[in-house]
């Protein structure tokens, strides 16, 4: 008696030391210790059973209903030791650790195992979604890998739709993601790190690059502010692309989200690295920089002419949306001789008899539409189409009608609106709308000359903007000559044999293969005159 009392204190010392409960011989105990710690969590399913022929043993198998595979279950765990583990002699199996080695490595059929000695680990198991097999006689655990919860297939984004491109897309499901990237990097240099973030939910995220490709600087700097993250629960990516961003001021985005494996792998090919986080089916791509910002996926995918015309075009977009409702103040309001006379003439008559200043006018148009995106996006898809096509039809020719706004002013706030679904990445776009809106103040105050001091300031702060080191503004500042292959003029994918320096320590890319082929197109004219 004296003997066990001695042997419950070291294990309780034990447990102080290391700060979790270690597992007891007795499977009695240790459900009694999981039902504690588990209390009132209705779905957690303790199945005891035996095994043997003529020598009983106790084994005891916990896992959360739901959120496990049964089948696997009943065939890696039941089937195997509650019916195969008859046929085997009874002198083959001894009650302890010789027990738990003959079903640790030749008694259960599945292909995840692992060893476990503590209930802390065993509860955070269970409570992910795998199952722990309890062994009595021993103090050791199988947390057995059966992981199945139900999750929504693999689909083409919504958010980030192409005309010629792969179709499929992240899903809430963190080693599906992690797969998808894998299937378009079969490289062993590819390495994925693996931590838990958030006190109570436990989150997996993982961090991806390419070990020959990327800066190590840049992987350490990224693994460091994660683990600074003190949080009870990541809910979605978002949350770690805000607690891990340079500056939570600035309007534009410092971190590309994507829904795309195909942009993800791109993107660690080209030397930066990304971030998968569980239950999120959004990826977080740094460093980023306001040139791949504009980029799409499918601008590699077609003819460098095709992507150069398509980028202009989004640049051009960009301009548009962020100031043509200021212009539209500024030159109406104070600079109207600038405009041809029979324009300005156009436009004060189409102004004629509006109760409201330019500024009023245009802040009254660009909030209803405002408000319009926004019921649209929070309607279900069917209505909220309708709801922002026929919204604006509506309210914009019954504005015209009643007096309220001047016809060119709908037609300003419409083309503002499709510039601005121009813009390929949804936080720039989200951006871009903000800073119109302090554009127009200050273009209403100030006139051109206010649009001129917030280009400036704007341009100022991109100037000074960082993400994870790198500059926000390159290649077009503090970069060489050869990044800007890939900015606003796309070049031939055969030109491209260099990946950004300022991101990879590897940047050779490819050799020009254009090369290579006019040199066999001279080796075979040379053989044919032979």
């Amino acid at each position: 008696m004296g003997f066990l009392l001695k042997k419950k204190d070291s294990r309780k010392r034990i447990e102080k030391e290391i700060g979790k409960l270690i597992n007891s011989k007795s499977i009695e105990e240790n459900k009694k210790r999981l039902k504690d710690r588990l209390k009132d969590c209705d779905d957690i399913v303790y199945k005891e059973f035996t095994a043997g022929k003529e020598q009983i043993f106790k084994f005891l198998l916990v896992y959360t209903d739901g959120m496990s595979r049964g089948d696997l279950l009943n065939n890696a765990v039941l089937n195997a030791l509650m019916i195969h583990a008859r046929e085997v002699p009874p002198d083959a199996m001894e009650p302890g650790e010789e027990l738990y080695r003959l079903v640790r490595y030749g008694g259960l059929p599945a292909s995840e195992l692992t060893d476990n000695d503590n209930l802390e680990d065993a509860i955070l198991s269970i409570l992910i979604g795998d199952a722990v097999l309890f062994i009595d006689g021993t103090e050791k655990s199988i947390i057995i890998g059966a992981k199945g919860w139900p999750k929504r297939s693999v689909s083409e984004p919504n958010t980030e739709s192409l005309i010629r491109g792969p179709r499929d897309g992240f899903t809430e499901t963190f080693r599906e993601n992690t797969a998808l990237v894998r299937r378009r990097i079969r490289d062993h240099r590819l390495k994925l790190k693996q931590l838990r973030v958030g006190r109570r939910s436990f989150t997996d995220v993982g961090v991806m690059y390419i070990e020959d490709i990327v800066k190590p600087e840049l992987v350490e700097e990224v693994l460091q502010r994660i683990k600074t993250i003190e949080i009870d629960a990541i809910m979605e990516s978002g949350y770690i692309e805000q607690l891990i961003e340079d500056n939570y001021l600035s309007p534009f985005p410092q971190i590309n989200i994507t829904e795309r494996p195909d942009e993800v792998a791109g993107s660690l090919y080209e030397g930066r690295v990304a971030i998968l986080v569980d239950n999120s089916p959004f990826a977080l791509i740094v460093p980023t920089t306001l040139n791949s910002l504009f980029q799409s996926p499918e601008d590699y995918y077609d003819r460098w002419y095709i992507s150069t015309i398509l980028r202009f075009i989004r640049y051009f977009a960009s301009v548009l949306s962020l100031l043509l409702p200021a212009l539209y103040i500024a030159i109406t309001s104070f600079q109207p001789d600038i405009l041809p006379a029979k324009f300005v003439i156009s436009i004060a008559a189409a102004r004629q008899g509006i109760p409201f200043p330019a500024i009023i006018e245009a802040f009254l148009m660009e909030v209803t539409f405002e408000l319009l995106r926004e019921a649209g996006l929070r309607l279900p898809v069917p209505i909220g189409s309708a709801i922002g096509i026929v919204g604006g039809i509506v309210i914009g020719t019954a504005a015209v009608d009643a007096g309220i706004v001047s016809p060119i002013m709908v037609i300003i706030v419409a083309v503002t609106a499709i510039s601005s679904f121009s813009i390929p990445n949804y936080n720039l776009s989200v951006g871009f709308r903000m800073l119109r809106f302090f554009l127009m103040a200050i273009a209403g105050v100030f006139g051109l000359y206010g649009i001129m001091l917030g280009i400036v300031l704007i341009l100022s702060h991109l100037v000074k903007l960082k993400s994870f080191g790198i500059p926000y503004m390159s290649p077009y500042v503090s970069s060489p000559a050869s990044d800007l292959k890939d900015s606003i003029i796309r070049v031939p994918t055969f030109l491209m044999g260099k990946r950004p320096v300022l991101l990879a320590r590897n940047i050779i890319r490819m050799k020009n293969n254009r090369q290579l082929i006019n040199q066999l197109e001279q080796e075979k004219d040379g053989n044919d005159k032979k």
